[in-house]
């Protein structure tokens, strides 16, 4: 996993290539590679080894007689399988992923997208061509943000880069507007900046002649509909052949791996998995993150868990006081909205993996989506935030003159049934694209690696397009997940119960973090003419004398004060 950075066009020039790459060498920091053709083409790459470690790895990438140059952001988890289908005409040089994506390329084109298997963002320059070929993985684990200045395509892994490249800060506040008054975080090729976009998961862009066309590679629905139709019991001994391959895929490195755990149904099925592949192996590390308050914490179900099994355990607390600085440095590298103290509390993970120099982490993201794990795809309830009774959006606080009429953003529903179209929906368009952008960035704040197992793309498809009753039986959801992780954890392994609040944010910013709040709501206030002074303030009030259901809105505040300062 690394950051990659591009000009094309006449802006194409080293000052600016090296700007933007600073800008994000937090994302590797083991080597730091450009190439440059003044004013036509510049492309850089900030690089984390992960396989192949050796500098003739390093990016760019080119082929043999220079044709291509590549930069390339995640992996190829099936990169072995691939050289084996392309030694017969290639000569390979390295042992790394990057080669096989290149002569993958080269081999099949665009069609080479369909066999990747894998989290990707990659741009391929073609001298012949004088074009940029450039793609995102199915589901956007590896973010490929983009804006045009000055007749030229700027592209980077992060934003900040764009901006040190004097692309200009603008706020698109229709985007900021369904943040505040929906909870929502734009559609999937958006920004919450408007001369910034992304290119959207499961698309590739050709840029040539200054001119741009983006294509979907990944159907999805047509995928789903095209399942194989398996007889009942043979059901669970395919899905756990997909989820074994997954998590051994996953565990392709020259570096050390770990795994990331709550006290939940994921993470004991992540660890079920971890043992069934690994059942002996005491140099795989656990992590799993605390706030020092039982109500909250699930270190007792972890432990529980984590009973007679060899993977050494790592505690990560995350205490208050740490919370104004973190959010400083964790809000300039998202450079939109992310979650709240969750997303810091999960930041912990990474900073202590780095510290014992465990570069790669597993976690259970993604199973809900599949599996119809989430209360509301059985409750016909839509809530933006479960376990809260008052509104989790306040746009009563809004200036109307700046958001006259506020709209939801429509999605997509491209099948019948109402639970797939909720599904589709938060895989696409909702949780999933907002959680894996603040699970990358905070990964890579400090220079680790994240892979989600349960998003490979044949588990999701597969499971996707089974029949609710697979799904949930006797009311009981993810039941299939539960029978696995019995099968090796144990029918006496207890979980942790489904907690819809992970930390104690709702505590912490009315008690210890109370001045820091008002004093951001202030930044907040004197920064922007979004909101209605009065109303802010008296929302803030009744907070801090004890309304203190949710926290969401004040988060919003906070951290919108942190990104426009």
């Amino acid at each position: 996993m690394c950051g990659i950075t591009g000009i094309v066009g006449p802006g194409a020039k080293l000052h600016a290539l090296e700007s933007m790459l600073a800008a994000q060498s937090h994302r590797g920091p083991d080597h730091i590679g450009t190439w440059i053709i003044e004013h036509q083409v510049a492309l850089g790459h900030n690089r984390l080894s992960i396989l192949d470690l050796s500098e003739a790895a390093n990016q760019p990438f080119k082929s043999p007689g220079g044709r291509y140059t590549l930069i390339f952001n995640g992996e190829i988890y099936n990169y072995l399988e691939l050289r084996n289908r392309l030694e017969a005409f290639y000569t390979f040089r390295t042992q790394s992923d990057t080669e096989v994506l290149l002569y993958s390329f080269i081999h099949w084109g665009p069609d080479c997208l369909s066999l990747l298997n894998g989290m990707y963002a990659f741009a391929i320059w073609d001298q012949e061509e004088n074009s940029l070929f450039a793609a995102r993985d199915r589901f956007g684990v590896k973010p490929f943000h983009y804006s045009f200045s000055g007749n030229s395509l700027y592209f980077s892994s992060e934003i900040q880069p764009l901006w040190a490249a004097g692309i200009r800060k603008i706020p698109n506040e229709k985007v900021w507007g369904g943040f505040f008054s929906k909870g929502q975080y734009g559609y999937p090729n958006e920004t919450f900046w408007q001369e910034i976009d992304q290119l959207s998961p499961g698309h590739f862009m050709i840029f040539q002649d200054g001119r741009l066309e983006i294509r979907s590679w990944y159907n999805f629905v047509q995928n789903v509909s095209m399942q194989p139709l398996l007889p009942p019991h043979l059901e669970e001994e395919h899905i756990l052949g997909l989820m074994e391959d997954s998590v051994k895929l996953r565990f392709r490195a020259d570096v050390p791996i770990g795994f990331n755990l709550s006290g939940g149904l994921d993470s004991s099925t992540l660890l079920a998995l971890v043992s069934s592949v690994f059942p002996n192996n005491d140099q795989i590390e656990a992590f799993t993150f605390i706030t020092g308050d039982e109500r909250y914490d699930e270190i007792f179900w972890v432990k529980n868990m984590l009973n007679r099994k060899p993977y050494p355990l790592n505690i990560c607390l995350l205490t208050p006081e740490e919370v104004p600085e973190l959010t400083s440095y964790i809000s300039r590298l998202q450079a939109e909205p992310f979650g709240g103290i969750p997303t810091l509390a999960y930041s912990k993970v990474f900073q202590k993996a780095r510290q014992k120099g465990v570069l790669v982490l597993l976690d259970g993201q993604g199973s809900d989506e599949a599996w119809a794990g989430y209360d509301y795809y059985v409750t016909n309830s839509d809530k933006l935030v479960q376990g809260v009774i008052t509104s989790p959006v306040k746009p009563e606080a809004l200036n109307n003159q700046v958001f006259p009429q506020l709209e939801s953003n429509p999605y997509p529903t491209p099948f019948e049934d109402r639970i797939l179209n909720m599904q589709y929906r938060d895989l696409f368009f909702t949780k999933i694209p907002r959680a894996l952008r603040f699970n990358d960035r905070i990964s890579m704040a400090y220079g680790t690696e994240l892979r989600e197992p349960f998003l490979d793309y044949r588990l999701v498809e597969y499971v996707f397009s089974r029949p609710l009753e697979f799904k949930i039986q006797n009311g009981r959801q993810k039941w299939l997940l539960r029978k696995i992780a019995n099968r090796f954890l144990g029918n006496e392994i207890a979980l942790a119960p489904k907690r819809p609040l992970q930390t104690p944010q709702r505590e912490w910013l009315g008690g210890p973090l109370l001045e820091w709040t008002d004093s951001q709501i202030k930044v907040l206030l004197e920064k922007t003419d979004w909101f209605n002074k009065n109303e802010v303030l008296k929302i803030w009030e009744k907070y801090r004398k004890g309304d203190q259901d949710n926290s969401f809105y004040l988060w919003q505040w906070i951290n919108t004060a942190e990104l426009l300062k």
